[in-house]
């Protein structure tokens, strides 16, 4: 394996005018440097668009025609990735700056792995009201992160899957981790806290409440998936 591959990071940004910034400078903080950072603009009603600009070509910006839901927009950044690896960053999230560098080291030294986690660790935004503190739930202990801004997949991985499936509001990762262990891929998790998940009003688990019986559905279909093929099996 190449000792310094090309890792692109998609981040979509959807109403993160607040929190961008600090996302993005997380990412130019990183200790491995060989990054290309890709951010898919989702149609926001704030002024993330122009945080984005302000960057200029420190990152390749991409404008959703429409609003794609977060599945959509990462599918849009990764058209144009050319990394061999895929870092999923969300637009209010931090990453401490050794996170892409241990797990670029874990593949190196496990060239048959397929899918990166590190632990993360939740914060409550500086900016929620104290009222609102007392009641949104933060496990202040680092656990492990199942999720996609903990997640580095091998390109090649990563499509062996498919893309992220746009119709799910949320939990579009968790069908794409259901959809990758069907498959086998081999996954692994670095024991130490390399990112740090903001907690905040518009967290998309709040926004996008109604959409929360997407989980149930995803796993029926999962489920589906394993009786249709043990089925196949059988015949």
């Amino acid at each position: 394996m190449e000792q310094n591959p090309l890792v692109s990071v998609v981040m979509p940004v959807y109403n993160a005018e607040k929190y961008v910034d600090a996302a993005l400078q997380s990412v130019f903080g990183q200790t491995y440097k060989n990054l290309e950072v890709i951010c898919v603009y989702d149609k926001s009603t704030d002024k993330s668009l122009d945080r984005l600009k302000s960057y200029g070509d420190k990152i390749h910006l991409r404008e959703n025609g429409e609003k794609l839901g977060i599945g959509g927009a990462r599918n849009n950044g990764i058209e144009i990735a050319q990394g061999a690896f895929l870092a999923f960053m969300d637009a209010d999230d931090i990453w401490e700056p050794q996170k892409i560098e241990r797990q670029i080291e874990q593949f190196i030294k496990d060239p048959t792995l397929d899918v990166s986690f590190t632990y993360m660790q939740c914060f409550l935004s500086e900016d929620i009201p104290e009222e609102v503190k007392k009641i949104r739930y933060c496990n202040p202990d680092p656990m492990p992160g199942y999720l996609a801004a903990a997640a580095v997949v091998k390109t090649t991985s990563f499509h062996k899957v498919g893309l992220f499936n746009p119709k799910w509001r949320v939990g579009e990762f968790v069908d794409w981790s259901k959809r990758a262990k069907e498959l086998h891929l081999k996954m692994d998790i670095i024991p130490e806290t390399l990112l740090r998940r903001r907690i905040h009003e518009t967290n998309t688990g709040v926004t996008e409440r109604p959409s929360r019986n997407d989980y149930i559905t995803i796993m029926r279909e999962s489920l589906q998936r394993k009786k249709n093929k043990d089925k196949e099996h059988d015949s």
